[in-house]
């Protein structure tokens, strides 16, 4: 019987965000089945950054300022990452001029 998940593991475009993934048993083996929608985990990854990893390496105040974006449009990449790394250095200039 064929595998369609050894038979095309691999289903979104390296030069998009993920739409759609295979379905996994509790055992994390594949269920044969396509899922329309980004990986719950994926979803939930941007929250658990900004919630939990980003403040907690802030708070050691040992490795610099951190901050979590997350890029999904490989062709904007490089202009997106320049428009945040500008709007944090206007914050940051921002606060220090109000304190």
């Amino acid at each position: 019987m064929p595998n369609p998940f050894f038979e095309q593991p691999i289903l979104n475009s390296p030069y998009q965000c993920p739409q759609r993934h295979w379905e996994r048993d509790s055992d994390g083996q594949p269920t044969q089945k396509i899922i329309e929608e980004r990986r719950e985990d994926a979803k939930e990854k941007k929250s658990t950054m900004d919630n939990y990893w980003i403040p907690g390496v802030n708070q050691l105040k040992t490795y610099g300022r951190w901050a979590f974006a997350e890029f999904t449009d490989v062709y904007e990449i490089e202009s997106d990452f320049a428009a945040k790394v500008a709007a944090r250095f206007d914050e940051m200039i921002g606060k220090a001029v109000h304190s």
